[in-house]
């Protein structure tokens, strides 16, 4: 079994650090979700949105699948790299756009500024950039996992600028 590997019966040790992954990325995505909660029905159903806006249904199953994808990408980063400079990175450039992206629901939702959400998701994708490179660095299939993410905050941050233009 590689360091990087799907736990196997018996490997309690990284069942667990798997599952300490997937809660905090989780947990990231509900404190956003909480702003996001609040505006949704209210202020967000007001604005007016481009063609390509997705129903908001799509929204939570797609943001779930993605918190989990990046949430075991950092788990094979830790369990592949030793520790030192190179995951010290990895998982400060992870965490990093992990708070970048739980900052842009509390600006977007929160305090309903599109515009200073489209230059903070301008920075949450350049980190998700980031991050997908230094993965790929360590773990190819860490950072192959990244890349729906930074598709999926590609098409936000569009949909972020229509917004913002339409408003």
């Amino acid at each position: 079994m590689t360091s990087a590997s799907i736990p196997k019966n018996g490997d309690n040790k990284g069942l667990l650090s798997v599952g300490v992954s997937i809660a905090a990325a989780l947990a990231a995505g509900a404190i956003g979700g909480l702003a996001t909660a609040s505006s949704v029905t209210t202020w967000y159903a007001g604005l007016n949105k481009p063609a390509f806006n997705p129903p908001n249904a799509i929204f939570a199953p797609v943001w779930t699948t993605l918190y989990v994808l990046m949430a075991v990408a950092a788990w094979r980063v830790w369990r592949r790299e030793p520790a030192g400079a190179r995951r010290r990175t990895a998982v400060t450039l992870y965490a990093g756009q992990l708070l970048l992206n739980l900052f842009w629901s509390l600006i977007f939702f929160g305090l309903r500024q599109p515009g200073l959400a489209l230059t903070e998701v301008g920075l949450l994708l350049a980190a998700v950039i980031a991050t997908a490179i230094a993965f790929w660095r360590i773990d190819r299939a860490a950072g192959a996992m990244m890349i729906p993410y930074a598709a999926w905050v590609s098409f936000a941050s569009l949909l972020n600028f229509e917004i913002w233009r339409l408003n």
